[in-house]
């Protein structure tokens, strides 16, 4: 009787533990339901941005604007991605595509050989160059060699840095100061902390015509010229690459890259 009793209670205890195995399942199942988009619902494309860079990329009545996020949603747009933007220091956004975090970032980020080997680039979707900008009342500095033995400004993680830092090299006698911003870069230009700033000649434009206006100019000519912009993905994230490719390839021949084109530079591509 006991030998039975003890069998009576092992089977129970079975069967509950079964139970459990099977509770857990079902509640797997329905938590990867939850994850998935609803019927209806567009995938939603997580990018990050540096939006401190008028007009490419900014803040504007709490929202993020500019001609990368009307371009990246407008890629969206066209291969059926919600995009949700998120706004990083411009030094996170590789680590954050690395990590996963975001799928994707779009910053006025230049095609650079040692960034191709941390991440993927789209096919180029803009084509910058970088200027050299000075005070308004500034004289005697209009070439790359005038600004050796200056004060220099340059916003982290640029190719506006990499182009202050080669001039240091050639002259110690320079000096960089280096911002989380350009928007910083050029206040320190304002109030005299430094003789110049370079960085990409569309956002050096805009801030001229905009917060800058009667207080810094664009002097001597554009180098870099061949410089472009690239949308970046993880490695090897080939799917979602040929997306972004395939979007933006569809916006240009629409059309809308044109439209997007001239409402920020006020002039056809």
């Amino acid at each position: 009787m006991e030998l039975l009793k003890k069998f009576v209670k092992l089977l129970v205890a079975g069967m509950l533990i079964m139970g459990l195995a099977f509770s857990a399942i079902g509640c797997g199942d329905k938590a990867a339901e939850n994850k998935a988009p609803a019927d209806g619902a567009k995938p939603v494309l997580n990018v990050a941005s540096e939006t401190t860079y008028p007009p490419m990329e900014f803040t504007e009545n709490g929202e993020y604007v500019g001609f990368d996020m009307d371009l990246i949603r407008a890629i969206g747009a066209a291969e059926g991605f919600d995009v949700k933007i998120t706004s990083l220091g411009f030094d996170a956004l590789i680590p954050a595509v690395q990590a996963g975090t975001v799928d994707a970032c779009i910053s006025s980020m230049t095609i650079k050989e040692d960034r191709a080997k941390a991440i993927d680039f789209s096919n180029p979707y803009f084509t910058a160059g970088l200027i050299i900008a000075v005070g308004q009342n500034t004289e005697g500095i209009s070439t790359l060699e005038d600004l050796q033995g200056k004060r220099l400004a340059a916003e982290v993680g640029t190719t506006g840095l990499d182009a202050s830092n080669k001039i240091k090299e050639k002259d110690p006698n320079t000096t960089i100061k280096v911002f989380d911003s350009v928007g910083e870069a050029f206040m320190e230009l304002e109030k005299g902390g430094v003789d110049a700033v370079i960085n990409d000649m569309p956002i050096t434009a805009y801030y001229i015509k905009t917060k800058g206006k009667d207080k810094v100019k664009m002097v001597g000519e554009v180098f870099a010229a061949d410089d472009q912009y690239g949308i970046g993905v993880k490695k090897g994230n080939t799917e979602l690459l040929n997306k972004i490719n395939s979007g933006l390839d569809k916006v240009k021949a629409s059309g809308e890259y044109d439209k997007i084109y001239e409402k920020w530079f006020g002039e056809d591509k």
